[in-house]
């Protein structure tokens, strides 16, 4: 299989999109090719196709103008090399997330600093259309700092492909806007978003694979909250929040990312600060979680992590010390053990498989 890095550029390296082989039999890396995706390639998303990588670039300016860029890059079929199809401004500054919607014909991006999302059209050969719509959010939150400005973190399509929900980290808000891919316009639904708790800072959300659920990692508050979701209005209703770190630590923690088991019974979500990834088992019948397992991440600040596809691994983007690291997965339990293989990349971020290539495994 193989895998694609984003991580943060500096003065030292312009290359930010690294491929690696991961060899699902042992859980191994290896490192195969490093790419010049732009300044901080920092989140990535595949098109449903698998043949095209989306690309943030988590800047402030781009081309003269206050904004970030995502870019598109052509998948090699034999060797997943990258090559650029084209770049076009994201709408706001410093985008740090990505997504497509599930028939691959637009892009989603959340623009954090410039405090709004934008949609842009995906061509037929997977390019990128200039943004048909930029919407600017609005509010605040009680932290002084981190709440001062709206902060769009994470912009996510449902399972129906018709709603797009929005974390936003600023005004402690996941707002729901019905997805129009054909006019490709975002309608926001006022009244079907949730306000979560004070200070919260909602961060990443999931949906469960088969219940009504979204689950949302929330930054500030070292905390995942379940919410209801209404496949026909779109509308969501937080029901319960649990604590992603364990009993007595309260040290400063920010959760960043948390993914859903395609089984539906377990969760996971990284603690950045307790440097950790929290395990959740679902309950299979009412979604509610229970924490049981919460175990060194292997490095520092766990910001983004995935499964394989075939649920054996977890791989962790440990983005301060510079490493990925491999986690062994019980299919049963969901639970995790470390194992020693680890992959060297400055400042990674963001980690995605990739489609198989026979001919780069040993």
């Amino acid at each position: 299989m193989l895998i694609y890095i984003g991580s943060y550029t500096d003065d030292t390296h312009a290359e930010g999109v690294h491929l690696a082989a991961f060899d699902s039999s042992s859980g191994s890396l290896r490192h195969l090719a490093s790419f010049d995706a732009g300044v901080n390639p920092s989140f990535l998303a595949l098109h449903p196709n698998g043949r095209v990588l989306y690309v943030v670039n988590e800047t402030a300016a781009h081309e003269g103008r206050a904004t970030g860029a995502v870019g598109a890059f052509a998948i090699d079929r034999d060797a997943g090399g990258l090559t650029r199809l084209d770049v076009q401004a994201s709408g706001g500054a410093a985008p740090c997330h990505v997504a497509t919607d599930h028939d691959g014909r637009s892009a989603l991006v959340a623009n954090y600093v410039g405090g709004s999302i934008a949609l842009l059209p995906i061509a037929a050969d997977g390019s990128l259309v200039p943004a048909t719509q930029v919407v600017q959010h609005t509010g605040s939150g009680a932290d002084p700092v981190r709440q001062a400005t709206p902060h769009p973190h994470c912009i996510t399509v449902d399972p129906s492909n018709r709603f797009a929900l929005v974390t936003d980290l600023g005004t402690d808000r996941v707002l729901v806007y019905r997805l129009d891919v054909a006019s490709g316009s975002l309608h926001h639904l006022e009244s079907a978003g949730a306000v979560l708790g004070t200070g919260a800072g909602p961060r990443h959300l999931v949906f469960h694979p088969e219940l009504s659920l979204v689950f949302v990692a929330n930054e500030l508050d070292s905390t995942v909250t379940t919410l209801s979701f209404d496949g026909e209005s779109g509308r969501l209703t937080p029901l319960r929040s649990h604590a992603t770190l364990p009993e007595p630590w309260t040290g400063a923690n920010y959760p960043a990312g948390l993914h859903v088991a395609p089984s539906g019974r377990t969760l996971y979500v990284s603690n950045r600060g307790h440097d950790s990834v929290a395990v959740f088992a679902i309950d299979g019948r009412t979604g509610t979680l229970t924490l049981e397992q919460v175990i060194p991440c292997g490095g520092a600040w766990p910001r983004s992590f995935t499964l394989d596809p075939t649920g054996r691994w977890l791989v962790v983007a440990n983005q301060r010390s510079d490493s990925v690291v491999v986690f062994a997965r019980d299919v049963g339990s969901g639970r995790l053990t470390q194992t020693s293989h680890e992959l060297a990349v400055s400042r990674p971020a963001c980690v995605r498989f990739g489609a198989a290539g026979s001919q780069l495994m040993p």
